[in-house]
This record gives C-alpha cells, sequence and structure tokens, in this order.
C-alpha cells in the first residue's frame, strides 16, 4: 500500500468519495439498464397478448375470418390447424411456412416466447412469438420483431457509456474542489505552525471562523502552546531563581576565601564555608529533586504501603518542640522516600517558624482519604499569600529570606511530591501559627 501512504490527504479523501460514488452509480447504471430491458420485453409481450386475444375472440365468434387477418403494423399473425398448417395469416405472414415449426409450438404454446429468425416471415430482425390455442385446437401465432427492441438498448448502453464517464469526471472534479476548500484551514494551520519559532511566546495558529473539527483542533493546538510558554516562562524564571541562589553561597566562599588568602587565617573561616557548602549541597539536592519529579511518570514509581503515623512519630523524634497527637494506625501507598521528604519538609518548615511547640497529626477524613497536618504556633501567613509560598524560591519577606537552612524550595517539593502521590495540600489558620494540611489516598486495612 505504498500508493496509498504516498497520496496527500485531499487524494485519499477525493479517491474514497469518488469510489464509492462510482461503485453506487454502477450499480444505478446496470440496475436501470435491467429495468429498462426488461421493461421494452415487457411491452412487446403485452402488444402480443392483445393482439392474440383480439384474434381468439374472432375464432371463438365461428364466423367467416377476415383475410388478411387484422394485425397492427409490424406485426406477423398466423393460424394453424391442428396439423400444425397454415390456415390463415396477415398481410405480413407467409402462407406456406409456419413461424414455429416441430417442438418449438410445444415450447410457445407452454408460455414461453420463442425467438426466431426474421426470414421466416420474411423480416430483417428476430422476432419474438407468442401462441395461443382456443378451445377447437386451432393455434394463433403472434411475432413481434425485435428491430425497435434492439434499437431501444443499443441507446440506452450508447447514453450510458457516454453520460456515465462524464458524470463521474464531473464529481471528481467538484469533490476535489470541495475537499481542497475543506482542507484550505490545514494549510493555513501548516503555515501558521512553520512560522512559530518559540522565540515569542504570543504566537499562535489561526482559527478558522467554521464551528467544525479543524476549528476545535486550532483551538485545543492554541491551548497547548499556551501551556507551553507558561512552562517556557516557569522554566525560565526558575533557572533565574536557582542561579541567584547558586551565586550567592558561591560569592560567599569566594570572599572568605580571599579574605584568608589575605589574612593567612584559613582556620576562621572554615566554619563559614563548610556552613555554606551545606546549603549549597541542600539546594543541589532540592534542584535535582524537582527535577526528577517534573520529568518523571509518577505511575511507574515503585510503591508501597506507609503507616503515617509511624513515619511522623519517628520524625518527631529529632525535635524537642515536636509532639505527635495520639490516634489510630492510618496507612497510604506510596514512595516511602517522597513520604519521608513530604513530611520532613512540613516538619522543618514549621519548627523554623514556631515559637514553643509543633503538633503534628494523622486523622482519617474518609473510607479514602487521610489527613496529615502539620500545626505550628507561629505568626502565621497572610491569607492571601499562603498560595504564592508553594512557588519555587518563594520569598515572603526578608526576615524569612534570610532564614537559616531555607532555600525556598521546600514547599515546592512538597506540592510537587503530593501531587504524583495523588493527594493535595494546602495552608490555613492555626490561630496562632499556621497548619499544613495533605491529604492523601487512604489505603483500606483489607488491603495490608
Amino acid at each position: 500500500m505504498k500508493w496509498w501512504a504516498s497520496l496527500s490527504l485531499r487524494g485519499r479523501l477525493v479517491l474514497l468519495g469518488t469510489s464509492g460514488l462510482i461503485v453506487g452509480l454502477t450499480i444505478a447504471g446496470v440496475a436501470m439498464a435491467t429495468a429498462m430491458t426488461y421493461s421494452f420485453r415487457g411491452t412487446l409481450d403485452r402488444a402480443a397478448d392483445s393482439t392474440a386475444t383480439e384474434i381468439a375472440a374472432l375464432l371463438e365468434e365461428g364466423g367467416k375470418l377476415p383475410e388478411p387477418l387484422p394485425a397492427p403494423a409490424g406485426q406477423v399473425v398466423q393460424i394453424l390447424d391442428t396439423q400444425h398448417r397454415v390456415v390463415a395469416g396477415d398481410r405480413n405472414a407467409d402462407l406456406l411456412v409456419p413461424l414455429l415449426r416441430g417442438p418449438e409450438v410445444q415450447t410457445a404454446l407452454n408460455g414461453q416466447r420463442v425467438n426466431v429468425p426474421g426470414d421466416r416471415a420474411l423480416q430483417p430482425d428476430l422476432l419474438r412469438v407468442t401462441a395461443r390455442q382456443v378451445p377447437d385446437g386451432r393455434i394463433i401465432l403472434v411475432g413481434v420483431p425485435l428491430s425497435d427492441y434492439h434499437r431501444s438498448l443499443t441507446l440506452l448502453r450508447t447514453a450510458l457509456w457516454v453520460t456515465y464517464p462524464l458524470l463521474v469526471s464531473i464529481l471528481v472534479i467538484i469533490a476535489w474542489r470541495v475537499v481542497g476548500a475543506a482542507l484550505s484551514p490545514l494549510d493555513r494551520l501548516r503555515l501558521g505552525a512553520e512560522r512559530i519559532t518559540g522565540a515569542a511566546t504570543d504566537e499562535r495558529l489561526p482559527v478558522p471562523p467554521s464551528s467544525d473539527e479543524i476549528q476545535r483542533l486550532s483551538i485545543t493546538l492554541n491551548h497547548m502552546l499556551d501551556r507551553l510558554a507558561v512552562s517556557r516562562a516557569r522554566q525560565r524564571s526558575f533557572i533565574a531563581d536557582a542561579a541567584h541562589e547558586l551565586r550567592s553561597p558561591l560569592a560567599s566562599m569566594r570572599i572568605q576565601i580571599e579574605v584568608a588568602q589575605k589574612l593567612g587565617d584559613w582556620a576562621a573561616v572554615s566554619d563559614d564555608v563548610l556552613a555554606d557548602l551545606d546549603r549549597l549541597t541542600r539546594l543541589v539536592d532540592d534542584l535535582l529533586l524537582l527535577a526528577r519529579a517534573d520529568a518523571s511518570d509518577p505511575r511507574r514509581a515503585p510503591r508501597e504501603p506507609v503507616e503515617l503515623r509511624t513515619l511522623l512519630t519517628t520524625l518527631a523524634k529529632r525535635y524537642d518542640t515536636v509532639t505527635v497527637e495520639p490516634g489510630e494506625s492510618l496507612w497510604t501507598e506510596g514512595e516511602p522516600d517522597a513520604l519521608h521528604r513530604i513530611a520532613l519538609n512540613l516538619i522543618d518548615n514549621a519548627v523554623r517558624h514556631a515559637r514553643r511547640r509543633v503538633v503534628l497529626a494523622v486523622t482519617a477524613e474518609s473510607q479514602s482519604e487521610v489527613l496529615v497536618t502539620v500545626t505550628d504556633d507561629g505568626e502565621g501567613i497572610p491569607a492571601p499569600l499562603r498560595e504564592r509560598v508553594f512557588d519555587r524560591f518563594a520569598r515572603l519577606d526578608d526576615a524569612r529570606a534570610s532564614d537559616a537552612g531555607g532555600s525556598g524550595l521546600g514547599l515546592a517539593i512538597v506540592r510537587e511530591l503530593t501531587r504524583r502521590h495523588g493527594g493535595t495540600v494546602r495552608l490555613t489558620d492555626a490561630r496562632p501559627g499556621v497548619r499544613a494540611e495533605v491529604r492523601l489516598p487512604r489505603l483500606p486495612d483489607s488491603t495490608l
């Protein structure tokens, strides 16, 4: 099917459409020719039957038959006796030689029409003979010439052979033009796509005015371009923020090393350099984690049951100010390392901003959902800014910007990893402080 693959979409549609029309027209042409054939033949047979009925009526009256017998123009009428001899005829009939001979007579009397050579009645064309027997045994033969019938069939075939190719050619031309007009928006889409280089974020494909599939395709592609533009903007912002965050510890390390070179006191700056290296390492690790999360498919990640209260209790032991509220054992299914990272980032963030204590809790929201909360008693976050803190490298104020250990990626990592597990995360007002709420799919106890 290489030839089919080499055709354009326009050519394929025209070929499929016209092929169906050609098949339909062929069937219609054959049906019409067949119907006309039977119609012509039926007209001849009815005319012959009518003449035979009239002659039979004359014979049954018992009077003297007129000479010659009355018959419509072109027809040949003979009357045969019981010995199959001609006893009467019309002006076109041969009074010596019967139209039907031997077994042909019996065939005709059985109701079948018999075609015989025209020379039996001095006719140039075939004769279609009808036979009828009257009660006294005589036989009426009516022959109808087939010349008009053959001329009608020839004319019909000629008309079909002439008009059929012409009609098909016209249909192909019309289909080519119509399909071309219907597909012209696709050409404009292609040209518009070739002009889009990606350098400008406001370039979009033309949308045709028609309400059809091509318009919906154009709108869908433009929505895709919008999402790509947003993604490119996020990537550029992320790269710029990452470069800025990496530049700060590197610049600090460079200044400290240069001072140490001039003063010759390496011990005085070693602790600060190591602290900056730790901060830089955490930042690089967070960037790599986000990059892997963006690129990987969460459906292919290995998962296993995780008991959330045990996870929180284990992490709470690292801090003096963190407590876990008692409650039932609740499970979820996911990546253990990712769930560990979600809880650890939320606890670290809460501990940095809490005044005295942080409370962890796990509750069942429903049969299919579990709620993990991390509540601190700090100054809190204004409601309009609670969504913004989940942005990468988000900074709410200078105090948080200089916060020890904070890279601006902790909550962004929490949201991304929670999304990968089919859950949600949000911040609410705890008065005082902030409560982080993470909702995850619950693993029923029957599956453990």
